[in-house]
């Protein structure tokens, strides 16, 4: 969301531009050219706020891709909406000048720009320094998050909304990989969101095409180690992981180990780092997987429902420049306000 806000902005701070410009070269004191710039005001903010609205919608239903600036359908229906404001602004204050001229000349004396521009550039300023600063803060500090699935009950319920921790793990660089001045290391049991480490649009896994949204769980194997589930049981390095109260079992049978007796260990690796694994061995990689050894700069991510959470044991490791920030703070609904555990 930030990205698309900080576009917004840019489209925003362009029209700002060009109105201070045009103000300056006089062009303002023509009627004709204020009506149609007031209809590009309209068709700017109108074409923005749609679309934003879409992307509104679309989260609430689990449908925002982050890596895609904005959807076919979002661009569609704010052109849309723009044009259909922008045309029907252009009408009206051509309307509201003809009639104001027509009943008396001492309008002549309050030529539009002393309204009409003036309270666009004002508008346009507000708007401008809103969407930028609110686009910086989501960027670098704080994010809205929504728990879209049951994957992470009890420690979160589907439709839960929480903050999400950015500044923490450091700031990324605007399209790089690269993080400066990381304050806290990703440790094992953060609860983390990121983007689902997929560049293929194309790609299904967990029963679709989860390119570019954004997912949420907890951190269980760190780079360097190898991580093996016996019956549903976490063990790093062949120890057995300490107890995880977070860590919750609807199903009471365990499935077996997955028939893979053709699979070497190099392949298998191969295919969990390629999220081809549950589609090449087995989707009963839930209880007994691996062992695998998760890559440098990347972690393996679980669900605190570890029968009803499609994770890393399925689609592979997470890189460490797509981790967007910690789960900070539950704020609906008011019952459940608080901090995760």
């Amino acid at each position: 969301m930030e990205e698309k806000l900080f576009w917004i902005g840019i489209l925003v701070g362009i029209y700002l531009f060009l109105t201070h410009h045009f103000n300056e070269k006089g062009r303002f004191k023509s009627d004709k050219f204020v009506r149609a710039w007031h209809a590009v005001f309209i068709f700017v903010v109108s074409f923005a706020g749609v679309m934003l609205l879409m992307v509104s919608l679309d989260n609430r239903k689990g449908e925002v891709v982050t890596a895609v600036l904005f959807s076919q359908k979002q661009v569609i229906y704010g052109l849309i909406a723009g044009l259909v404001c922008g045309l029907a602004a252009y009408l009206r204050v051509g309307g509201k000048h003809a009639a104001r001229d027509g009943k008396s000349s001492a309008a002549k004396h309050h030529p539009p720009k002393t309204d009409v521009v003036k309270e666009d550039m004002e508008w346009s300023e507000t708007i401008f320094s809103a969407v930028v600063l609110a686009s910086i803060v989501m960027y670098l500090f704080v994010q809205a998050f929504k728990i879209p699935s049951g994957s992470m009950r009890i420690t979160f319920l589907e439709g839960d909304h929480l903050f999400v921790n950015k500044f923490i793990y450091g700031f990324r660089i605007p399209y790089t990989h690269k993080k400066i001045l990381d304050f806290k290391k990703i440790n094992r049991g953060d609860i983390v969101v990121f983007q689902f480490p997929s560049f293929d649009p194309t790609e299904e896994q967990c029963g679709g095409s989860q390119y570019g949204k954004d997912f949420i769980k907890r951190v269980i194997g760190l780079p360097g180690e190898t991580v093996e589930l016996r019956n549903g049981v976490v063990f790093i390095n062949g120890i057995k992981l300490p107890y995880e109260p977070y860590a919750q079992y609807q199903d009471p049978m365990r499935y077996p180990r997955p028939h893979s007796s053709k699979v070497t260990p190099a392949d298998y690796q191969i295919f969990w780092e390629n999220r081809t694994l549950a589609k090449r061995v087995s989707e009963l990689v839930r209880d007994n997987f691996g062992p695998v050894t998760v890559p440098q700069g990347h972690y393996m991510m679980m669900g605190d429902n570890r029968d009803r959470s499609c994770d890393s044991r399925y689609w592979g490791p997470v890189p460490a420049y797509l981790i967007k920030g910690k789960a900070w703070f539950i704020y609906w609904p008011p019952s459940r306000m608080g901090l995760p555990e």
